[in-house]
């Protein structure tokens, strides 16, 4: 089947095209201010301050697939930590906070962003979904997303950077920007109980959520995306590759996932 870049030709719509426009479109005044503001030079400032903060150390990366809920997360007490989205919703339910938190999907910005403006960590966030957080005055790092059609790992974060399918692509992007040596992937179950076309917005129509580790992760009414895995695999091969490039490299702890891009570790094995 003939590409054009990571897309089949087959699966080129006059849908997909009017929403490939409309979302550059709309993205041009992010990046006019992304690039001439002293807001985005203060935030580039912040990013440079995380350059190899972490060298040499290892760090987890905590997903949110199902697995999650059988996985002992007070573990990590010790250990350098990301979440990403939801995590907050296992905090009654462990002592374990993220050192850093990461969300950059604009629908769960758009809807949780009350949640999200109130966690007391570091928050790497959307620069396009600015707008929900300028009230809050705690530590934001704003990541510029960028529009590709072939996905790339983005080295220099003050420059727009490939979000891709899956947050934890971010994250890793984050991982090798702070230094780490190593990176284990927890909750990285790779699998979902929902199909249907990868990220178009639909409502949920269930009352649980059954592809997260938390019931109420999405709930009834919330709007969602169906994540892209084949897209996921492609970028999380990206990545590995260019860790495993610079003599660093990325393990997956997750019970029972089914992501097979990463060397498999045994999560307890680990402490």
């Amino acid at each position: 089947m003939t590409k054009f870049g990571r897309v089949d030709l087959e699966e080129i719509t006059i849908n997909r095209i009017y929403a490939a426009v409309k979302t550059r479109f709309l993205d041009i005044p992010h990046s006019l201010y992304w690039q001439y503001s002293r807001t985005a030079k203060t935030n580039r400032l912040r990013i440079r301050s995380y350059k190899n903060i972490h060298r040499g150390k290892r760090c987890f990366i905590i997903a949110n697939g199902p697995s999650l809920a059988k996985t002992n997360l007070d573990l990590l007490t010790d250990e350098v930590t990301f979440g990403m989205n939801r995590i907050y919703l296992n905090f009654p339910e462990s002592a374990f906070r993220p050192n850093y938190y990461v969300a950059v999907n604009g629908l769960v910005l758009d809807q949780f962003s009350e949640d999200i403006s109130n966690l007391p960590m570091p928050k790497f966030l959307n620069w396009n979904q600015r707008k929900h957080f300028e009230k809050y005055r705690g530590e934001i790092i704003y990541l510029k997303p960028r529009n590709v059609l072939s996905d790339f790992f983005q080295t220099d974060l003050t420059k727009p950077m490939v979000f891709g399918a899956t947050v934890t692509f971010v994250a890793l992007q984050l991982a090798y920007t702070m230094g780490f040596k190593k990176v284990v992937l927890v909750g990285l179950d790779h699998d979902y109980a929902e199909t249907g076309t990868p990220n178009k917005t639909e409502i949920r129509m269930y009352e649980e959520d059954k592809s997260h580790f938390h019931p109420n992760y999405f709930p009834k009414g919330i709007k969602w995306q169906l994540p892209d895995l084949i897209r996921s695999e492609i970028e999380f091969e990206i990545a590995r590759k260019l860790f495993y490039d610079d003599n660093r490299e990325i393990v997956d702890a997750t019970i029972g996932g089914k992501c097979t891009v990463f060397e498999k570790v045994n999560y307890e094995s680990l402490f």
